[in-house]
């Protein structure tokens, strides 16, 4: 993690002094903000991996799952990876391991023959449900370490850095 995390420190530096000469304090504040979140994407990860392993789980399985679960209907593989933020490749390679496992159902897609629709099976329902109380646990005694307004403007700012994708790339690719 730390290998990479560099080797992403040291990318989003060098394109940012490339590409503008002159650095503004607020071009500056977003850098370290997105390189503050690979490394807290990281930790976050390995964090996931160590908090749902007893339950035969990964940060992986466990956002697949928790994406079908807290959805309003069911959902495609692709529409999973949107939601999640993670490569249809990515979500459908879980969706593979939570079927063998017996925690999905396929189903057919009445919309797209070959983009089946998944939902939890009820041996998978239950183990969501055994892993959400002890987050929602977690959640309560880490959650007191935080105040209200300063969870809302980390979550209103995650958003936003979230729709960084929507503003169109800038670089040596341009030809403007």
């Amino acid at each position: 993690m730390t290998t990479g995390f560099h080797y992403w420190k040291l990318v989003v530096n060098l394109v940012v002094s490339e590409t503008i000469p002159m650095q503004t304090e607020i071009s500056q504040l977003l850098s370290d903000t997105v390189i503050a979140l690979f490394q807290a994407n990281g930790k976050l990860l390995e964090w996931g991996d160590a908090f749902t392993a007893p339950y035969g789980l990964t940060s992986a399985r466990w956002q697949i799952l928790g994406a079908i679960a807290l959805a309003s209907h069911q959902l495609t593989a692709p529409q999973i990876a949107e939601q999640m933020g993670v490569s249809r490749q990515g979500a459908q390679k879980q969706l593979n391991l939570l079927l063998e496992d017996g925690l999905l159902e396929k189903l057919p897609n009445p919309s797209h023959l070959r983009s089946p629709l998944y939902r939890l099976s009820t041996q998978g329902s239950a183990l969501f449900e055994r892993v959400n109380q002890a987050w929602q646990v977690h959640a309560a005694k880490s959650g007191a370490a935080f105040t209200e307004q300063a969870l809302a403007t980390t979550l209103h700012t995650l958003r936003l850095i979230a729709q960084l994708h929507e503003i169109p790339p800038q670089g040596e690719h341009d030809e403007t």
